[in-house]
């Protein structure tokens, strides 16, 4: 039952780290242009962070849920865990990510949010990488 555990738990790590990308990246693209780091432009970086935003609003618009969360109920269901009971690391990061509300809360935080990062790209738009010469 160990090895459900570690991965439930590994999950659950890359999960909170896909969420702290997403809601950092918008905070250092926005500081960034007042500091003029140049990175928070990257069109890369802009991209992935774009892509992101826009799963988790297309997934809250469709009803679906994280499939990261299904995978790691599913893991931990295997460990023979109950609920959220489990480790350390588990009870800590589960705290941060999982809260209770209806789902047009989620919806309109979810959607609201990507409106904001898509101002980014009006407001502070990303710049391709220039060419070494």
């Amino acid at each position: 039952m160990m090895p459900y555990q570690i991965l439930a738990d590994t999950v659950l790590t890359v999960h909170v780290t896909i969420v702290v990308f997403v809601i950092g990246g918008l905070v250092m693209i926005v500081i960034g242009q007042f500091r003029a780091w140049r990175w928070v432009n990257n069109l890369g970086f802009r991209l992935a962070h774009l892509v992101a935003i826009g799963i988790v609003v297309l997934q809250a618009w469709l009803g679906v849920l994280c499939p990261l969360t299904t995978l790691e109920m599913w893991l931990r269901a295997k460990a023979g865990d109950a609920g959220y009971s489990g480790s350390f690391v588990q009870h800590w990061l589960q705290e941060l990510l999982y809260y209770e509300a209806p789902a047009w809360v989620f919806i309109l935080v979810y959607s609201l949010f990507g409106l904001l990062v898509v101002m980014t790209w009006w407001y502070c738009p990303p710049r391709p990488r220039r060419k070494k010469h």
